[in-house]
């Protein structure tokens, strides 16, 4: 297993994760290593929870507990219906939740999901 994390942000400005890759890739051209770094972000609250609905997160903790597998075994293991299984895991694909290895399997390939919301500032009359 890996200890890679998905940082997941919601409500922060596109600036912010833009100026975070602009410094990586200033390290980098300065010759210096940069872990890697994997972040999706939402605009609000309500997106994030369309893509990271509670059976998503029940989908993630047993692809993660039970390791590689096809999505017909993954609905299995869940007892849920294939074609309901199969949208959420092409949804998950698409946020970068979930992989698909060589084989055709699907994996949780983070060891966490990080979620940071970011509160809006007061606004000023």
């Amino acid at each position: 297993m890996n200890d890679r994390t998905l940082h997941v942000r919601v409500g922060e400005h596109a600036q912010v994760s833009l100026a975070q890759a602009a410094e990586a890739m200033k390290a980098v051209e300065r010759g210096e290593a940069v872990d890697p770094h994997f972040e999706v972000s939402f605009a609000d609250i309500g997106q994030m929870f369309a893509v990271f609905t509670p059976r998503r997160w029940e989908l993630l903790a047993a692809l993660r507990e039970a390791g590689p597998m096809s999505i017909s075994a993954l609905a299995k293991l869940l007892k849920r219906d294939y074609k309901n299984v199969h949208g959420d895991v092409t949804a998950l694909i698409e946020w970068m939740a979930i992989e698909r290895d060589e084989g055709g399997l699907i994996h949780a390939p983070y060891a966490d999901i990080a979620v940071g919301v970011h509160l809006p500032d007061r606004r000023v009359a």
